[in-house]
């Protein structure tokens, strides 16, 4: 028997005091507030009282410990998937309303459907689906948990949903240490819930485009 339901996790509040695009960049990790969001989000899913038979993290630092209290609350240590990591992006390491406001940067904005600044979103979108029907097939039973970014749960949905993978990275349903929560039927996946169980007010969140 395969899992029974999947959930896209995205981590927490990062310590970004330089508000910069992070992206792939090493050593940024969770904020204090990001450490309890992070809490929030597995209290959630425990709260669901289903099983957990697997937990997948991104490799990077922000999304390891972010699986942390789905380790100490389900037992479990997460398998990082490199599949389920942030695109890349010719802005990491900046800020965005100064690189947009310089001229050499615009080059990058000229295809915003595929996206010209960073990985295309096909892309991200197979790379996702295929870590996530894995992990599915992988799994005896329970849950599956995967600890991932915005941009690529966004995409996932998107996809899912049959919408355009072009949007505005402003209008994101994809709040931190949000869930998102999908069934495989057949081999057609579908979305069945949507959550926001941590408290974000005062967040710092401009770590993706």
């Amino acid at each position: 028997m395969p899992a029974d339901r999947l959930h896209l996790v995205r981590h927490g509040e990062v310590h970004n005091p330089r508000r910069v695009l992070y992206g792939r960049l090493p050593g940024f990790g969770l904020s204090a507030d990001g450490r309890r969001m992070a809490r929030q989000a597995a209290e959630y899913v425990q709260g669901l009282e289903r099983a957990v038979g697997a937990l997948i993290a991104s490799p990077l630092q922000r999304t390891r410990e972010s699986a942390e209290p789905f380790t100490e609350l389900f037992g479990m240590d997460p398998v990082i998937d490199e599949r389920v990591i942030e695109p890349t992006n010719v802005f990491e390491g900046k800020r965005m309303s100064r690189a947009l406001a310089n001229p050499a940067s615009w080059r990058y904005l000229a295809r915003p459907e595929i996206p010209s600044w960073g990985e295309p979103y096909a892309q991200v979108v197979t790379r996702m689906q295929d870590a996530m029907s894995e992990a599915w097939h992988r799994t005896d039973s329970g849950d599956v948990v995967i600890v991932s970014h915005q941009l690529p749960i966004w995409v996932t949905h998107l996809a899912v949903a049959g919408l355009p993978a072009r949007h505005d990275p402003r209008r994101r349903r994809c709040a931190l240490s949000s869930v998102t929560s999908f069934e495989l039927v057949g081999d057609v996946w579908r979305e069945t819930d949507y959550a926001e169980p941590a408290s974000t007010e005062g967040a710092v969140d401009v770590g993706a485009v």
